[in-house]
């Protein structure tokens, strides 16, 4: 006996799949025009900007009001220009100019880019307060680490991105910005008590609510105060008593993807975790970025079988479908004209940049690299000083492996600018810090979460705040190695 069409459909309108490759298969847009909410767009799917029009145009003709959605926060996570880097500094950079019209008028450039594409939810701004230096995986997606700062960027972020026609969604509730763990590779824990929560990581999802966010996105984190032994995205008492009835959300509650491993974990599988999010609380399911036909089938599946074992109630996945049509149907008539200045990100990323010592006497380098691993959230968008440099010299090493007397040996009489992201905590990095600055004149630039450490006897240490394609050229005007200062892509 097969599945019941009217089920199935309720239940593709609770899902946000994806599909690979830049133009959409038929079973994509075929799954659209049957009820799926929407699709989620990766750098797998994004070629160029008329390519990314036609595919949201060949969705849209599934459905007028479908979904489509992406990951573009700016700075370190982009995928409009996961090729070259986004030309926007991130939000570590923005919380740390402090200028809030200037964080609206980020965001609202990057819905402007997105609406222009036909895309129609941004899944941003990262609003966690990252208390934790170390964090694997927010770092320099946050505003700072101060939770004041961090709600006031949060809301301003959210009204520029709403005011493009793009809905946005606040990540991740209740907050991960105290985790040492990365939620796509194992279940984080933050100990935390509930007022502990309530004072430094919620301040900011109570101002995009007051906002008027149009969506929050859930973390795959255990809180043991609230969820017990399972992630928030599971959790009755954190989606719907504590974000809709204390907090007064009364927008689309999104997963995280539920294909990682803080979520899997936890329920089995991707199906299984669909039914636990929708029976917590959760409206749109964001089923990851491996997607095919049959595994959209498959969580359909599960969900029509869990209305039919009692696991969901009809009138809760009803629910979760009718405020994922109402998003829909507010995306179909959010639209504005936007004119983006072209130097406004590259303008904002060189306000960001902090420099201690001098940097007088640092003239024609050599440029020294270090390789840091991107997380899953960043993928491998390049970065660095690289394609800015004017003519300077410029080689890449790995810190284990590089020879400190052979890089003497390049420079000569040149001093070095050692480049790094969150080079306190590579293997390797200080030590090769050290070993430059002990002959050499040395600036580090530091492209990841700013640390409290600093290396001895460097004669610089220049603060960027991301690694994006803005930044990367805000810290090359800085030292003087691009010639003349570029303002475009």
């Amino acid at each position: 006996m097969g599945i019941d069409p009217g089920l199935r459909r309720l239940a593709l309108g609770t899902l946000l799949a994806a599909y690979p490759g830049p133009v959409p298969p038929d079973w994509a847009v075929e799954l659209v025009a049957e009820g799926l909410a929407g699709h989620t767009l990766f750098g797998t799917n994004i070629h160029r900007p008329e390519q990314v029009a036609a595919a949201t145009a060949a969705l849209r003709a599934g459905r007028s009001d479908v979904l489509i959605a992406v990951d573009e926060e700016g700075g370190d996570v982009t995928r409009l220009a996961h090729a070259t880097g986004s030309p926007y500094p991130g939000n570590a950079a923005l919380g740390a100019i402090g200028d809030v019209a200037l964080t609206r008028r980020v965001y609202h450039a990057i819905g402007a880019e997105l609406a222009a594409l036909g895309i129609t939810v941004d899944l941003a701004p990262t609003v966690d307060v990252n208390s934790a230096d170390d964090n694997p995986v927010i770092g320099t997606r946050s505003f700072g680490a101060d939770p004041v700062r961090v709600a006031a960027h949060s809301a301003a972020a959210t009204t520029g991105l709403q005011a493009a026609g793009v809905a946005a969604c606040a990540k991740h509730f209740p907050g991960h910005g105290a985790t040492i763990a990365d939620s796509h590779h194992e279940l984080p824990t933050v100990d935390a008590s509930p007022d502990l929560l309530r004072q430094r990581d919620l301040p900011p999802f109570a101002a995009v609510i007051a906002a008027g966010a149009k969506a929050v996105m859930t973390a795959h984190i255990r809180v043991p105060a609230l969820t017990g032994d399972g992630p928030a995205t599971f959790s009755r008492a954190v989606l719907t008593d504590l974000l809709r009835d204390r907090y007064g959300f009364d927008g689309v509650v999104v997963t995280d993807a539920l294909e990682m491993r803080g979520a899997t974990l936890a329920a089995g599988g991707v199906a299984p975790g669909a039914v636990r999010a929708l029976a917590a609380g959760a409206d749109l399911l964001c089923i990851g970025a491996k997607v095919d036909a049959d595994l959209v089938e498959a969580v359909a599946a599960e969900i029509v079988a869990a209305l039919g074992d009692g696991r969901l109630d009809r009138v809760r996945v009803e629910q979760a479908a009718d405020r994922v049509a109402a998003l829909a149907a507010w995306t179909r008539t959010a639209r504005s004209e936007v004119t983006v200045p072209a130097d406004l990100g590259y303008a904002a990323a060189r306000r960001a940049v902090r420099v201690e010592g001098v940097l007088a006497g640092l003239d024609q380098p050599l440029v020294v690299q270090v390789h840091a691993r991107s997380t899953v959230a960043e993928g491998r968008v390049p970065w660095g000083l690289g394609p800015h440099l004017d003519g300077t010299e410029e080689i890449r090493v790995v810190a284990t492996e590089a020879d400190p007397e052979a890089l003497r040996r390049r420079a000569g009489t040149r001093p070095i600018v050692l480049v790094g992201r969150h080079l306190h905590r590579l293997p390797g990095g200080p030590e090769l810090a050290a070993a430059l600055a002990a002959t050499h004149p040395v600036a580090v630039v530091e492209m990841g979460w700013p640390a409290a450490w600093r290396p001895a006897g460097v004669q610089a240490f220049v603060t960027t705040f991301g690694a994006s394609h803005a930044n990367g050229r805000a810290a090359a005007e800085a030292l003087g190695l691009t010639g003349h200062a570029e303002t475009t892509r």
